[in-house]
């Protein structure tokens, strides 16, 4: 399976060879949505907390006395029957929404979403990167030129999550360009994970043959 590699301002650049176990992955809905979910439940942030009978300050007295007053007998203030007492059943924040993933779920989830990126036409292969001036203004240069790409028409029109941009390593120059633009986000290729790709269109990688290198699950053997 090969793929075009194109420069920033388009052109084509030369040709890659993809990896079948990356690219050729057949579709998996469950595996990916069982590791989706997971991923998601275990970044969720546990904010709601209601309070218990126990917690609820007040209380202490009996009400009323238990007989003669022709009202029903009550103890506590507290009970979760009276307005202001405690709830029951209410969310708690100390319940534990984090669910375990497998390293090698997570690997074969995300091969087989860029597989399925790849196959749609979504994954761009840049040679690198290269702008003259590490600003906003020259990194939507960048995102023009690559619209001019068949395929890739809306990369830089598309208001919301266009693409992820995956880098083989860091540079925080490059970031810096790309950090005002709201519809892009920047990745190092080690830290690409199946969320972040689900929750955008396009895929751009540079450098694809150092990134590969990096990707999840890839072992030093496969480097050698």
């Amino acid at each position: 399976m090969e793929a075009t590699i194109y420069s920033t301002d388009g052109k084509k650049s030369g040709t890659i060879s993809l990896p079948a176990n990356i690219f050729g992955v057949r579709w998996n809905a469950d595996l990916v949505k069982q590791v989706a979910d997971s991923m998601l439940s275990s970044r969720r942030k546990n904010v709601a907390h209601t309070k218990d009978r126990s917690e609820v300050s007040g209380g202490g007295k009996k009400p009323w006395k238990q007989k003669g007053t022709g009202r029903a007998r009550h103890g506590s203030t507290r009970s979760p029957i009276w307005v202001g007492g405690g709830v029951t059943g209410g969310p708690r924040n100390e319940k534990n929404f984090e669910r375990k993933v497998s390293q090698k779920m997570r690997t074969k989830a995300l091969y087989t979403i860029l597989s399925r990126k790849m196959r749609d036409g979504e994954v761009l292969f840049v040679k690198s990167i290269v702008l003259t001036d590490f600003k906003t203004k020259e990194a939507v240069k960048t995102l023009q030129s690559l619209s001019s790409i068949k395929g890739f028409e809306d990369i830089y029109k598309k208001r919301k999550n266009s693409a992820i941009i995956a880098l083989p390593s860091k540079e925080k120059k490059v970031e810096r360009a790309f950090s005002n633009i709201g519809n892009v986000e920047m990745f190092e290729a080690r830290n690409l994970d199946p969320v972040s790709l689900l929750g955008y269109k396009y895929l751009v990688i540079e450098n694809p043959e150092k990134a590969f290198k990096v990707l999840p699950g890839v072992s030093r053997k496969d480097n050698e």
